[in-house]
């Protein structure tokens, strides 16, 4: 990929050929915090590869029949955990697509085993400052910030899930700026990802 096709955004048929050929069945996978921008970038990545997107929280909406503030009020925090793993497990055998996890999916050891047989993961990062103000209108859709400081328990969060985030294969940085640049900054890291020889 040349340069000014990365400066510029674009990611012709034979880039994106060439790195689904690579990627196989395996499914992109993104990983990281509520607000960090899993499915607008996710959505976008996989427009960009012409590849499925699926969103593994609606998908347990879907499933379960209700909201996910819904199964966590009804059926707590473990129930909620062992319902997403299920359906993690299920959507891996789908791929290539782009797969966007709940915030919380990773912890999970055996979704981190599947994933690591069947995707490549991707954490999407970013500072909390940055993670609130994007989750800030909808925090009461957001089960894990029903809290008094939610700020103050976003860190927890990020404290307890950050070394398993760093498990992952690729990591690329969320911040303020177009969707699209994250996009093509993901893209080539996969494209440098794939070619190396321990993952062919």
């Amino acid at each position: 990929m040349t340069d000014i096709a990365l400066q510029n955004g674009i990611v012709g048929p034979s880039v994106a050929a060439g790195l689904l050929d690579r990627l196989g069945a395996r499914s992109i996978v993104l990983v990281g915090m509520m607000g960090a921008g899993k499915s607008s970038i996710g959505r976008r990545l996989a427009s960009r590869l012409n590849i499925p997107f699926v969103d593994a929280d609606t998908e347990i909406e879907k499933a379960a029949g209700m909201s996910i503030a819904d199964i966590f009020a009804r059926h707590g925090e473990g129930d909620f955990r062992s319902g997403e793993a299920r359906v993690i497990a299920r959507l891996l055998d789908g791929g290539p697509q782009v797969l966007a996890t709940g915030g919380g999916a990773v912890m999970n050891a055996d979704t981190r085993t599947a994933i690591k047989a069947k995707g490549v993961s991707i954490w999407l990062t970013a500072e909390v400052d940055v993670l609130m103000r994007r989750i800030h209108k909808r925090r009461h859709e957001r089960p894990m910030l029903q809290a008094a400081d939610p700020a103050a328990r976003l860190r927890e969060l990020l404290a307890e899930r950050e070394p398993v985030y760093a498990l992952s294969d690729l990591t690329v940085q969320s911040r303020e700026v177009p969707h699209e640049a994250i996009v093509t900054e993901i893209v080539a890291a996969l494209g440098d990802f794939l070619d190396a020889p321990s993952v062919r």
